[in-house]
Formats: C-alpha cells, structure tokens, sequence
C-alpha cells in the first residue's frame, strides 16, 4: 500500500519504541529498570477514580459537546485564572482527549506551509514532527548551559524571529531539560511575540510540578492573552495518563476553529473522563502536593548520583520529572550511551537526539520510578559509563 507523501513526514515519540526495545529484554529474563517513559509512577488519586466509576454508573457514556462540558470548562478556567493570574472564561477553553490534539488543532488551524515554527530543541518531539508534517519551515532554538542550570537561547530566538513567524512553541518547565524559564526571559519572549505578530503555543502541562519559585505564565504578561493559548492538562498533574484528559485556554475567538477540528477527529473527549477531571480539579488537592514533594526526593538523589559518575555532569532541573545528563566527556554519542545502558546495564533511558539535534552529547532520564530503582539504575549507569569514560581516555 502507498501512503501519502506527507506520512514520512510525520515523526513519533522514541520512548515507545525504546519501551518495546526494553519489554522484549525482559521477555527474555532481563531485568531493566525503565526511566524512558515520561508517565508518573503513581496512581489516579482515589477520589477522582471513585468520580469516573459513579459518572460511568450514572449513566455518563454519551457524547458531550465537543468543547467539553460546560462545568469542566467553568473549573478549567477558574482554575487557570487562579493560579496563573490571567482571566479567562469557560469561553476560553476547550477540552481534548489529552493534551496533544491542543497543539495538533492548534497548528492546523493557524499554520499554512512554508510559514515559520518557532519551537523548543532539545524539546517534546511532536513539535518538530507537526512542523514537518504541515510543510511549515523548522525554526529550532537551542538551550544554553549555564552552571548548574538550563536556560532557552533567548538570544538567538531575538535573531531569528521574524515578520514570516507565524508560530512558537514555549515549554516551561520543560521536557526534556526540566528547566523552568525565568521571569526575565519570558519578558524578552513576550516582547518578542508582539514586536513580530507571533502567536504562542505556550506548554505549560507541568506547570504545577514545580521545586523552585513560583510560575508564570507567558499569557499573564502584558499584551499576551490575546496571542497565546495555553496547552495544559490532567496527565502529570493528577497521574492520569490513561484517561486522555487535556485542554486549551485561548482567546475565545479561536475556540469555534479547534472546536470544529475537534469534531472532525475526535467529536468529543469522553464524558465520564470529563466528570472525573472536574473532581480533580475541585476536590483535594493533597495527592498533587504529596506526588510533587516525592518527585523533589528522587530529584535529589539521581543529580547528586549523576554527577558522581565519571565523565557525566547535570544540570539541576527545577520542575517536570526529568534529569538530562551531559556524557559528552564520554566520548560516546547519545543513542550509543543509551543502547549501551538498555542493553549491558538493564536501564532503558533516551538519548538526547530523540528531543532534536541540539540533544547529542545528553540523555534523558525519567525519575518517575521508585527511589529503590533509581538508586540501583545511578549504581549501574556509574558501573558502564565510568568503565567506558575510563577506556575512552586510556
């Protein structure tokens, strides 16, 4: 069968194939400890599963309209307005099954080929392949290591930014550096967006798993609301990957476009989903604090632990679930670093280059593991890597 030419345009995630890579492993006896996959390791807190089973027992299998509900969107909103000093109504939002068809509907519905796409490299990888998959032109900009920290290249986004920008992509924190972007860089990117007429995809979806200051918004700073639509959603937050539960808060004249794109794909996100997402949003909130205080913890250990291996150095993350080690003193290329822990060290990670080009030389890790796990994956990873760092230099 011959597929459409714009299919080999179209990219993927590389930590399922990674996963299948590593389930094969250990259909076979080995035991891997798995940091590839960017999912939390908890469960659906309790009150929000127990809302999903009685929306489903009372009879919540339906379609609903294909924004959402009408008191989900009211508590989306409410909520983002809160803690992200904006002020939006359920005008504003629209829920999607998960937070990607945010930034699929969105680029559809305002990026034409040929146009510029601003975005993140190293950074989430549906990015780029959406760029590609609309025949846009990629405009990646990298990350700079300062000390102990990750910062966006502000200045080469002020260079490259121009009148044929039509999009850009903002993560913070980010996947996969965990880096938070300061205040004073977003000042400068907000200037940015509104000297050149760009619309922002702001990506905010680990805005609450946070381990240093507060956060902020690009929308909430002067002159953004109406250029930005923010992506955020349940799956970190509230551990609820599964349940494909996400939105966008976006001036309500764009709602109508998604909205249609929405229902030419999906028609609707699940209803009873949609209920249980409103519990989460409107009951305690103590799990997100508990998850969040467990996650600082497993950071701590896996930066310290990374930086006592031999030819490895990492910057501290200060938000999302995610270490990115720089192994370049090992002379070995990211996707080697990484096949040669999956396979003689039982420890699947990614490499660097499945976020983009500007990731060689790094990997990522997921600590959304056990703290048991992360401690024997840092004594494995310093066994292979400092043997290898060792030999490099002999």
């Amino acid at each position: 069968m011959e597929l459409a030419r714009r299919m080999s345009r179209l990219g993927t995630e590389t930590a399922f194939e990674v996963l299948a890579r590593a389930r094969d492993l250990e259909r076979q006896g080995r035991d891997v400890i798995h940091l590839e996959i960017g999912e939390p390791d908890f469960d659906t807190p309790e009150n929000v599963v127990q809302a999903g089973i009685r929306a489903l027992e009372a009879g919540a299998t339906h379609y609903s309209p294909s924004p959402g509900i009408d008191d989900l969107r009211r508590a989306v909103a409410e909520d983002q307005s809160r803690r992200k000093n904006i002020d939006v109504g359920p005008e504003n939002v629209i829920i999607t099954p998960g937070g990607k068809p945010v930034m699929f509907y969105l680029m559809l519905a305002l990026v034409e080929e040929g146009d510029e796409v601003i975005y993140p490299d190293p950074g989430f990888p549906i990015y780029e392949s959406m760029v590609d998959f609309l025949g846009a032109r990629r405009v990646p900009i990298g990350f700079k290591e300062e000390g102990q920290r990750f910062r966006w290249d502000i200045d080469s986004l002020e260079r490259q930014a121009g009148s044929r920008t039509k999009l850009m992509v903002v993560n913070t924190p980010s996947n996969p550096v965990g880096s938070s972007i300061p205040e004073e860089d977003l000042q400068r990117i907000a200037e940015v967006a509104r000297r050149n007429d760009i619309f922002v995809l702001s990506d905010e979806i680990y805005s609450r798993i946070l381990y240093e200051g507060s956060f902020t918004s690009l929308a909430s700073l002067p002159g953004m609301a109406e250029r930005t639509c923010i992506l955020d959603g349940f799956s970190k937050t509230y551990a609820m990957t599964g349940w494909r539960l996400g939105y966008g808060v976006m001036p309500a004249e764009l709602v109508p476009a998604v909205a249609r794109l929405q229902t030419n794909s999906a028609s609707c996100t699940a209803t009873f989903t949609q209920l249980a997402g409103f519990e989460a949003l409107t009951g305690p909130q103590d799990s997100v604090d508990e998850m969040v205080g467990e996650f600082r913890r497993r950071r701590d250990l896996v930066i310290e632990g990374l930086n006592a291996i031999e030819g490895v150095t990492c910057a501290l993350p200060e938000g999302a679930f995610y270490a990115f080690p720089n192994i370049r003193e090992t002379g070995m290329q990211s996707r080697e670093a990484a096949d040669m822990l999956l396979y003689e060290a039982g420890v699947a990670v990614l490499s660097g280059t499945s976020f983009g080009a500007n990731g060689e030389g790094y990997l990522r890790l997921s600590y959304a593991n056990s703290y048991e796990n992360l401690e024997k994956a840092l004594e494995r990873m310093r066994s292979v890597l400092q043997t290898r760092t060792r030999a490099g230099a002999g």
